[in-house]
């Protein structure tokens, strides 16, 4: 073996596989996809079995013959791309295209990037998987045969630069839906009663939950959400209800009427996959779904964590005896469990043996290395997460106590940490709640008696965390579709983010309404979850991808000819009285993916356009007593997507802008030009 050749798509991974191999082989970066559909048409031939026309990316021309001129020269090729479908496209693509003969190529996988696991994988080669070529092909082509026959009739009917595709118009559903659930959930009433009660100066509460064994506490399911929501409420409904139990109450003496004692014992959660850390990332980092991905993505090609696009829970026999050597030196015997911890996962989109996202050396803890911050913050929550579950339960003293005066029960709990276990290193929000020692029998005192107005609430909008776990629990899309769909939304201004929230936009409702009419199916979300099992049984050699994709377009080509027909123009312009300091036309107001905005209505001859307030009136720039440095006109105060910003009032002749916010170190604004 002279000159054995491996492929990967990251520079970064290339540095560290070229140092593991210690330079005894070529390793070459395709820097991520060299091949994909056309951007400008739809790239696949219906008429020939769905043939996808692939063209090599811009900018990818000399890579690719950097590639080639590598293969020609090499005794033997190594295709080390990701350990997924997409990776397996990418080595197939660069195989491919360089018309390589199929007995040189190896394929070869890992879930990490370590020495060890390069060595190995480097023993152990297989063939390219042509399943799973299939299987993201036929996503890829299913995706685009939706997006790019859709998304024109969302363009020129509702508003430009909108888009539909087969995951991302699903989630847009479940949002939307959610909003019109709260828009018309009606509130209900209820009362609670709780009373301060006190033994030996040490005071506790309790709250009324039953009289004569006749519980008040009840679960309702809302009349629009059938039993998807259960709402805890009391059968207490009014005040006056709620006085009556305590005038009945008054004077009555509180006894304890029972006292329980036991332990409760609390398991570790499992590591990471996909999807449980980018939800944890967004809960405990404010780190959105996108940017989890993208600095896990740095962290994997640096060696420090496994392969981070998984929906597994396995945990190679290495890293548990990692685990367990730290935890029994750091910790002690105590903190081990009887047996070692295994994991199954419960998603409905299990596909490839990938392991869970841990680190791959438990010996660099997080203080140990050396990361950028937010690399750091990553690392330190997987690596925390993946020691914590493998690490002994946690055990929990807990009290509970009923109390009785005259017909009525009152209910207090308390607990106490008896053992941490894995909390000692993965904490969670649990408080001693401390109960005096209580004794059947005996009375204690009451100190207040309070009555509390309640009103059910509605269901939370979905946060970027939540959208992510119903997509799974659902089956829809995958590991690596998340991120990039909720990004989608954000980006085509169907969503804005408010307090961690995703509130649907003005233009999210018609769209869902139109494609709930023109294309149920594809906003179906069962039908959406069934492809996703399509899909993996293409990858296991189950299903056949042409059949698979015929059985779809069928009937999906004649609701697009419907649609073209039919689908009804709602592009909302509306005329102003203001005229058009240009060219002197009527003003309209249009909608565009960054909200409301003025426009001429001689576009495109005229592109003039005004920001407006949320009234609809328009924005009048302020004139500011500075002048523009280029051309001496007076500067304006503009609105823009990041806020306010300085203007040259000359413009469009001089397009000079200064930031408000930002100073150079003589106190001068400094200058950005727009050109």
């Amino acid at each position: 073996m002279k000159n054995p050749l491996v492929i990967v798509e990251s520079p970064t991974k290339a540095k560290m596989i070229t140092n593991f191999l210690k330079k005894k082989y070529k390793v070459i970066a395709s820097k991520g996809h060299v091949f994909d559909l056309p951007q400008k048409h739809l790239g696949v031939n219906i008429k020939n079995n769905f043939k996808p026309s692939y063209k090599i990316l811009p900018g990818k021309e000399k890579i690719m013959e950097e590639i080639k001129s590598a293969i020609i020269k090499a005794s033997d090729i190594y295709v080390a791309t990701d350990y997924d479908r997409e990776g397996e496209a990418i080595g197939w693509h660069i195989i491919e295209s360089a018309k390589v003969d199929p007995k040189k190529v190896k394929r070869i996988v890992f879930h990490e990037i370590t020495q060890a696991a390069i060595e190995d994988a480097i023993k152990n080669p297989r063939s390219m998987d042509g399943n799973l070529v299939d299987a993201q092909q036929s996503r890829r082509i299913l995706d685009r045969l939706v997006g790019y026959q859709i998304s024109p009739l969302l363009g020129k009917n509702v508003r430009k630069g909108l888009s539909a595709g087969r995951v991302q118009s699903v989630t847009l559903r479940l949002i939307v839906e959610r909003e019109n659930e709260i828009k018309d959930f009606k509130s209900q009433e209820y009362w609670t009663i709780s009373v301060s009660l006190e033994k030996n100066q040490e005071k506790f509460n309790a709250e009324l939950v039953s009289k004569s064994e006749k519980k008040y506490q009840t679960t309702i399911s809302h009349e629009l959400f059938a039993e998807k929501y259960n709402i805890k409420v009391t059968s207490i409904k009014t005040e006056k209800e709620a006085n009556a139990i305590l005038e009945d109450i008054n004077n009555g003496e509180f006894i304890v009427n029972s006292v329980d004692r036991s332990e409760r014992v609390r398991n570790p959660l499992p590591p990471f996959m996909t999807s449980t850390l980018q939800r944890e990332a967004i809960n405990k980092l404010s780190f959105n779904s996108a940017r989890t991905m993208s600095i896990a993505q740095r962290l994997y090609e640096n060696g420090f964590i496994t392969y981070m696009r998984t929906d597994s829970l396995d945990i190679s026999a290495v890293a548990q005896k990692q685990a367990k050597d730290y935890i029994l030196k750091n910790f002690g015997k105590e903190y081990l469990p009887p047996k070692t911890r295994f994991y199954k996962t419960k998603s409905k989109s299990a596909q490839e043996a990938h392991e869970a996202i841990r680190p791959t050396d438990v010996s660099k803890n997080p203080e140990s290395l050396s990361l950028e911050k937010d690399e750091q913050k990553l690392y330190k929550l997987i690596w925390l997460r993946f020691i914590a579950s493998q690490m002994s339960s946690a055990i929990v003293n807990a009290v509970s106590v009923d109390i009785k005066v005259k017909d009525y029960m009152f209910h207090s709990t308390g607990s106490s940490m008896k053992f941490d276990g894995y909390l000692k290193v993965y904490p969670e929000d649990l408080k001693d709640t401390m109960l005096p020692d209580l004794i059947v029998g005996e009375k204690v005192k009451s100190e207040n008696i309070v009555p509390k107005q309640h009103f059910t609430e509605p269901p939370p909008r979905y946060t970027e965390a939540s959208i992510i776990k119903t997509l799974e629990e659902r089956g829809i899309g995958r590991p690596s579709t998340y991120a990039p769909t909720v990004s989608t939304l954000k980006h085509r201004g169907y969503v804005n983010i408010e307090k961690m929230k995703l509130i649907p936009q003005d233009v999210s409702f018609t769209v869902i309404d139109i494609l709930k009419k023109y294309f149920p199916e594809i906003i179906d979300i069962n039908f959406t979850a069934e492809m996703e099992e399509k899909l993996d049984m293409i990858a296991e050699g189950k299903v056949e991808w042409i059949k698979m994709i015929t059985d779809f377009y069928n009937p999906f080509s004649k609701t697009l000819d419907n649609a073209k027909a039919n689908m009804e123009n709602v592009k909302k312009v509306i005329e102003t009285t203001e005229k058009c300091e240009k060219c002197g036309s009527i003003m309209v107001i249009r909608e565009g993916r960054f909200g409301k905005f003025m426009a001429c209505s001689n576009f495109p001859k005229c592109r003039n356009t005004m920001s407006i307030d949320k009234e609809g009136h328009k924005i009048v720039p302020e004139v500011t007593n500075e002048k523009c440095p280029k051309c001496g006109m007076s500067m304006v105060v503009r609105s823009g997507r990041r806020g306010k910003f300085l203007a040259c009032s000359g413009y469009p002749k001089c397009k000079t802008t200064k930031n408000l916010d930002s100073e150079d170190k003589n106190g001068i604004q400094k200058e950005q030009s727009t050109e």
